[in-house]
């Protein structure tokens, strides 16, 4: 069971997830790349040394893509990146001040995007390479308007 449904209060119901973006996979991908055009170059030592490179970081990169939760319930925004090392933030909507999206160029092509929480008192929560970030700000948003 998820991190999100183990914590859900009474009465609680989730209405939104997302997840990370595809992107944290580029650094294995690129590796792997770089491995096979030194294979084919006929540079077999830098093409080891790539391919185990890319075999760590995708490693690290499937561990990151799979325990990291974001979702929007009724009552609350949940978000828990890590499995070893835990970050986490679970902040009622009515706690919440805003959500603000950072986006660069490729972000934008590719719809992936930095969400900023900001709660009360003016703490800032980034949450960086999120999948369609605008739609979990707009869900966030209507959570919010609705209670």
């Amino acid at each position: 069971m998820s991190y999100i449904d183990d914590n859900l209060l009474p009465g609680e119901s989730v209405v939104y997830r997302a997840q990370l973006h595809w992107i944290v996979f580029f650094w294995p991908i690129f590796f792997l790349v770089l491995a096979v055009m030194s294979y084919a170059g006929g540079v077999p030592g830098l093409g080891g040394l790539c391919f185990l490179l890319a075999l760590i970081t995708s490693v690290s990169s499937a561990i990151t893509f799979t325990t990291s939760e974001f979702g929007i319930t009724n009552k609350r925004v949940l978000v828990k990146i890590g499995f070893i090392r835990r970050h986490s933030l679970e902040t009622l909507l009515n706690k919440i001040e805003g959500v603000r999206v950072d986006q660069s160029i490729l972000g934008r092509i590719l719809d992936y995007g930095t969400i900023i929480i900001t709660g009360t008192g003016g703490t800032k929560e980034p949450f960086h390479r999120i999948s369609v970030p605008m739609e979990f700000r707009k869900r966030v948003q209507e959570q919010i308007a609705s209670s």
